[in-house]
């Protein structure tokens, strides 16, 4: 399969960074995707999408004020114009010479890297390893959307594993989250709440 590059790195730090493209771009990532950048010397960071940000500017606050915007002022707007789309991505774990680790990165990525959206294999083997140590990370970010984020991952998840013939990860992982959050009721009622509509497609 080939890599898709969803953008280049605008800034970042050892929890998350943000990524910017066009506004052509953003038919690949969404809400909950697995990204990775590349970073050399065999040496990888993982991160999973949790916001989509887009941009105005002043020619955008004149258009809509002026009623019907039309089709060629559209797509000019949204093909040629260069305010980026942002994506903040949570760190989740990296990759160093082969082997996962669901820690936080050692380094962050730098300015102007690019981010590329994670392949199925890429999802299966960041979130094959026996445990899900990664889980942490997304359940400690109090600001982010929990329930929405973890759902949107495990059904990603899911396909990857159930394509290669482990249909029983969403219910390890799902047994996992309930662990993890046995001590906090009201997030493991809102987690489950967001997760229950995974269980039922899968």
């Amino acid at each position: 399969m080939s890599e898709v590059e969803i953008g280049r790195l605008l800034r970042s730090e050892t929890g998350g960074f943000v990524v910017g493209c066009r506004v052509s771009q953003l038919t690949a990532p969404a809400f909950g995707a697995l990204v990775r950048a590349p970073l050399g010397d065999g040496y990888q960071v993982y991160g999973l999408i949790y916001d989509v940000h887009i941009e105005d500017d002043h020619l955008v606050r004149q258009l809509v004020t002026t009623g019907e915007v039309s089709e060629e002022v559209m797509r000019d707007n949204r093909e040629n114009r260069i305010v980026p789309v942002e994506m903040s991505v949570l760190a989740v774990g990296y990759e160093q010479d082969g082997r996962i680790y669901h820690l936080l990165p050692p380094r962050p990525p730098l300015s102007l890297d690019v981010i590329y959206l994670c392949n199925e294999e890429d999802i299966a083997r960041f979130t094959g390893v026996e445990h899900f140590g990664y889980f942490r990370h997304i359940l400690r970010a109090r600001d982010l959307p929990i329930g929405e984020v973890l759902a949107a991952h495990l059904r990603q998840a899911q396909a990857a594993h159930a394509a290669r013939g482990h249909p029983e990860w969403l219910e390890r992982a799902t047994q996992e989250v309930i662990t993890l959050l046995r001590d906090d009721y009201t997030t493991l009622m809102a987690v489950l709440g967001a997760l229950g509509e995974v269980v039922e497609d899968a």
